[in-house]
């Protein structure tokens, strides 16, 4: 479709949506490690042949999925329209910004600026750094810095712990290359780990972590909201008996910087203070953060810490709604239970009725959120850059 006519087809919808899309579920394969199988799909629907296995699901996508084998569309989601009309969000937000953001914040942002995803392994996911800006850009990409939430209720999988950095000592003494260089160019077995420090990935609670930083994600299923990106480096050689290839370590590294300084390369991307902080976890811990309450429900911060992006999570009793207003365009999960959005049937579990997207105009007049089940329902919303400047900051800690 053109540009005018996918603005045509939402300027008629808009009206009948009442400013809230539904999306289809965008699923994402991955080959270098088998599935955990908690995305809700059929055993036999996570194994896409060639492609690996589904091990995620992206959420109100407009990023494509940075696969050597996949399709054209891998990772982007796609607006649920009546009849023919067959529109991706990044389609849609491309061809009317201001439909979906809003005149002023699309006149000063490209596009929804976040990612919103499930991860979901039946192991520990390798040893990894996402680039900081100054180096992701010179392969054309953003930084990715991103945040956590574990979901209650799920299994943990098999090694729910998440390492992170560096002991401090190695950073302290100026020992980072010394020590991880040699197992680099190595290359084999996961050794590297000894040389992290891992945190208990624990259901309700979730972690910040910029760009820069070393990370081995456990294998808890986790609701994962990042700047819009997907680079990485894999550090890694080998997770629970599956080997990893070596290309991984060079995935987003300037050819110039791999042929002049090899392993090194990465490393020298690193931000070593932050790896090395003795007070890693107080500095990137997320607990939840009350920011609403009502006699039909709470609300509470649960992606904070950074104005890139922010979200929020909604429970709603038995019986009970609760109104809800905000600042700008943002996408919803229904994660438990059923009711309605602004009147719209949702429903976990349902691939049609489980995610939305909240255009800005209606995103910043009240809604009503309705628990009609028997349980608790539980909602959570994410936001992207500046949206909510107001959101919490976490207060360095020192130790003094």
């Amino acid at each position: 479709m053109t540009k005018k006519e996918i603005q045509s087809v939402l300027k008629n919808k808009i009206k009948e949506e009442e400013g809230i899309f539904r999306l289809d579920p965008a699923w994402v394969a991955r080959d270098f490690l088998p599935p955990g199988k908690r995305l809700g799909l059929k055993d036999e629907e996570y194994d896409v042949g060639e492609r690996g296995h589904i091990c995620e699901r992206w959420l109100a996508s407009v990023t494509h999925a940075d696969n050597a084998v996949g399709p054209e569309d891998e990772g982007l989601s796609y607006l649920r329209l009546d009849g023919s009309e067959y529109i991706t969000l990044k389609d849609g937000v491309d061809a009317d910004p201001e439909l979906f953001m809003g005149k002023e914040y699309a006149a000063n942002h490209s596009g929804l600026g976040r990612l919103a995803k499930l991860y979901d392994y039946d192991t520990r996911l390798p040893y990894h750094v996402h680039q900081k800006q100054e180096y992701a850009a010179k392969v054309g990409a953003n930084s990715k810095d991103e945040a956590y939430y574990f979901p209650e209720g799920v299994p943990p999988g098999p090694h729910p712990e998440t390492y992170f950095g560096v002991h401090p000592y190695i950073v302290e003494q100026g020992l980072q290359y010394k020590v991880l260089q040699p197992l680099l160019e190595q290359w084999s077995g996961n050794e590297i780990l000894k040389h992290s420090r891992a945190y208990a990935n624990v259901p309700g609670e979730g972690f910040f972590l910029p760009s820069g930083i070393l990370h081995a994600p456990g294998s808890a299923l986790t609701i994962e909201l990042q700047e819009d990106s997907d680079v990485f480096a894999m550090l890694q050689a080998e997770v629970s008996g599956y080997p990893i290839s070596k290309e991984l370590l060079y995935k987003d590294i300037a050819e110039e910087d791999r042929q002049a300084k090899r392993e090194r390369s990465v490393l020298d991307q690193l931000d070593w203070e932050a790896n090395g902080d003795p007070y890693f976890y107080e500095n990137h811990h997320l607990e939840p953060v009350v920011c609403g309450e009502q006699p039909g429900g709470t609300e509470w911060w649960i992606y904070y810490g950074t104005k890139k992006f922010s979200g929020k999570r909604i429970i709603v009793k038995p019986g009970g709604s609760f109104e809800t207003k905000e600042k700008g365009v943002y996408s919803v999960l229904v994660w438990q239970g059923k009711g309605t959005f602004a009147g719209k049937e949702i429903e976990a579990g349902n691939f049609e009725k489980d995610e939305l997207i909240v255009t800005h105009d209606r995103a910043v007049k009240p809604l009503v959120v309705e628990n009609t089940g028997s349980e608790d329902l539980l909602l959570i919303k994410f936001f992207g850059p500046d949206i909510n400047p107001d959101c919490p900051m976490i207060e360095p800690y020192t130790g003094k």
